[in-house]
């Protein structure tokens, strides 16, 4: 597994070391007024981009209105075990619920296998009539298969939208990552940003075998993503954790959905990736969030 973590490494330094070595880049950004209301236009005159302190010309501002799409994967194997998947339940119904009404939302089980039990839809009746379904399994989560599939399913997604991928897994099973499996699942992640949450459950008395392939894993796609990686004993706490996740994704939704996208072209003799990248705005505006791609994770 160290190598796999080294070829991870790696890969993401190559892959970010020419993604912006052009004569323009793009930046995602929040601008609010006064008030703290987003602003619902924005012209290349209200702004002043920077980088390395030297100035930008902004050519192209369009709105962002993209939708976030939640993809929610459970551990529902002998990690978890079948005294426990209440626990489970609630707390996916809890995080649905703390998502706005119009997020539409994946779930699927990991154990034996990724299986279906709500394909994308945003009609909550059908995503709880799904959930009733969730079994627990003698089998054991498919950590790195799970995530591998939910990345691809973003990939072929060609629509613009924010996808969020929610884990409640298990160090239960796993045993065998490929490096091929973790480069596969990073280079999905760069060509299609996601943001990713793990809660990663251990101590329930099974075998550990395959837990430190997760929590490496899982550590790399969090900090990759922005996201939040949560190592649990008890699984009590998946109830109270995955609504604090769909919390945090329904404030992050709102930032996300009131943005514009600026095409800037960089100063003279700008070379390299973009780097020190800042936006003022003029009196009475101000800029809540700036980023690459657009996340609010």
């Amino acid at each position: 597994m160290r190598s796999t973590l080294l070829a991870l490494v790696a890969f993401v330094l190559f892959v970010t070391a020419g993604v912006h070595a052009q004569k323009t880049f793009q930046v995602y950004a929040s601008v609010a007024d006064a008030t703290g209301a987003p602003v619902a236009k924005l012209e290349p005159s209200d702004v002043r981009v920077t980088e390395n302190g030297l100035e930008a010309k902004v050519v192209k501002i369009e709105p962002v209105d993209w939708p976030t799409k939640v993809q929610i994967l459970v551990d529902n194997g002998v990690g978890l075990g079948a005294a426990n998947i209440a626990h489970l339940k609630n707390g996916v119904i809890g995080l649905i619920e703390a998502l706005p009404k119009n997020v539409e939302v994946t779930i699927v089980s990991t154990a034996p296998q990724p299986r279906f039990l709500v394909r994308p839809t945003s009609d909550r009746e059908a995503m709880l009539k799904g959930l009733d379904v969730l079994a627990p399994d003698s089998g054991a989560g498919r950590f790195v298969e799970a995530l591998n599939e939910a990345t691809q399913r973003n990939e072929r997604d060609k629509s613009n939208f924010f996808p969020v991928i929610i884990m409640a897994a298990t160090i239960a099973g796993d045993r065998n990552v490929l490096d091929s499996d973790v480069e596969r699942l990073m280079k999905r992640l760069e060509q299609k940003p996601a943001t990713v949450h793990v809660i990663l459950l251990s101590g329930q008395g099974q075998s550990s075998t395959g837990g430190a392939n997760q929590t490496q894993v899982g550590l790399a796609v969090t900090k990759y993503t922005r996201g939040r990686f949560e190592n649990i004993n008890s699984p009590a706490r998946i109830e109270a954790l995955l609504p604090e996740i769909g919390a945090q994704v329904a404030k992050s939704h709102e930032v996300q959905s009131h943005q514009f996208r600026l095409t800037v072209e960089r100063p003279a003799g700008a070379s390299g990736n973009p780097e020190k990248v800042s936006m003022g705005a003029r009196s009475g505006l101000q800029t809540t969030s700036l980023s690459f791609d657009g996340r609010v994770p």
